[in-house]
């Protein structure tokens, strides 16, 4: 959530970058600068009024130790009338407040300036590619293919146990999961990261908090009597660990990682883009979420996309690193790199990660601070990013390492997997 004060600093600077991620009422951002001047007004008439009421009480007490009886009567029917008057005061500022806090929750995060311009995934700019295109023999097939012949997938299975998006991974397909869920969490505490194994529902403050809600209520699945919500994302329970914090400045960066299975709706998707593993809606994934400094979140932004790279430059896929436009960002991120890989198969690129700095977008609303060198309280920045999200990487070590004898793994997975090859 957004500051009203950084609305103040520069209002022109911040409708040119709402705009920019394709938020278009910007005409909210001067009814909330009205509302806030409206809450001070109503606080500063409720402070004088309750600053008058008390010095009024204190006055009764004197004035009848000093046997000043009608002096103190008088004084009462005074303090009555601040009280009667203190009520509509307080309910006008809770009225402000309510109304202020309603208009901030509908403003996405401020992109950062190095975001480019656009509106869709075609206009996303790529930072660099690496690793080989691989070339495949004739009669190479996409992973869909593979998963049948080999007996990996079961999809129809999932589809009767559930319904489509909920594949059934089997034998040498679940080993192949198992291995490289392994792999993911090692990779990331060998970097110093601490591994977490947190709920996979959360409660509606904590969906608030990371900015799912109200952004993304329709792509959650939601348990209506206990009013939990199934996680989208490991980000959302890890970073709640520490909402409602004061952390000692000492001990940032915080570092976490976590497997978690995933459920998104996906409300609207179909064709050939969810053929497979392509898109799910229960699919498991690998998290890396820190916790930092102001100051030092862009440079550990940098750093986490590095490691990200190196994870996918270890299972020897051809990759693409994006930098997202302003219309392809997440509501709350604040600068977002993806990384694709290519499925060879499909001739197509598939997203397998998205690395994002959230600055105070998140620790705002979840009242997350830390105290500097100074004794300070100062908001916090969040990071987090896939390392990585499992089902279009098992599809693209499946389709890219296929051969007429089977799938060669890559060299990385042989010790996790125990073999060399399906």
């Amino acid at each position: 959530m957004l500051q009203v004060q950084v609305l103040k600093n520069d209002l022109v600077s911040v409708k040119k970058l709402l705009e920019k991620k394709g938020f278009k009422e910007t005409g909210v951002v001067d009814e909330i600068i009205s509302l806030d001047e409206e809450r001070k007004k109503q606080t500063f008439n409720y402070d004088e009024t309750k600053a008058k009421l008390n010095a009024a009480s204190k006055e009764i007490g004197l004035l009848m130790r000093n046997g000043q009886k009608d002096e103190a009567e008088a004084k009462k029917k005074e303090v009555e009338e601040l009280k009667q008057s203190l009520n509509p005061t307080e309910e006008k500022l809770k009225d402000a407040e309510k109304k202020l806090f309603n208009l901030l929750i509908l403003l996405p995060n401020l992109p950062a300036e190095i975001v480019p311009e656009g509106k869709t995934p075609e206009e996303n700019e790529v930072v660099r590619t690496g690793g080989s295109k691989p070339e495949l023999y004739n009669g190479a097939v996409p992973h869909w293919e593979l998963a049948k012949k080999y007996d990996l997938i079961d999809f129809e299975t999932g589809n009767k146990i559930t319904g489509s998006g909920f594949p059934v991974y089997k034998g040498k397909g679940a080993k192949l999961q198992r291995a490289l869920i392994q792999y993911f969490l090692e990779y990331n505490t060998q970097a110093g990261y601490t591994e977490f194994l947190p709920p996979f529902m959360v409660n509606e403050a904590s969906a608030f908090g990371t900015g799912q809600l109200p952004d993304k209520e329709g792509q959650m699945y939601h348990a209506k009597e206990d009013n939990f919500y199934l996680i989208p994302t490991a980000e959302v329970p890890l970073t709640n660990i520490y909402r409602d914090e004061i952390l000692q400045e000492s001990a940032l960066p915080i570092k976490m990682t976590a497997y978690t299975p995933c459920f998104r709706r996906e409300a609207g998707s179909y064709g050939k883009d969810v053929r497979g593993l392509n898109r799910l809606h229960q699919f498991d994934k690998v998290e890396i979420v820190q916790i930092v400094q102001a100051e030092t979140s862009y440079e550990v932004l940098d750093q986490m996309v590095e490691h990200v790279e190196k994870l996918i430059q270890s299972l020897g896929l051809h990759y693409r690193i994006l930098r997202l436009c302003g219309g392809d960002m997440s509501f709350a991120s604040a600068l977002t790199y993806d990384f694709e890989v290519y499925s060879a198969a499909q001739d197509k690129w598939l997203e397998v990660s998205s690395v994002s700095n959230f600055e105070t977008f998140q620790t705002n609303r979840l009242k997350m601070r830390y105290k500097d060198a100074n004794g300070k309280s100062q908001l916090a920045h969040t990071l987090n990013g896939s390392s990585l999200a499992l089902p279009r990487i098992l599809a693209c070590i499946l389709e890219n390492f296929q051969t007429e004898n089977g799938i060669h793994l890559p060299v990385v997975m042989h010790g996790y997997f125990g073999g060399e090859m399906i």
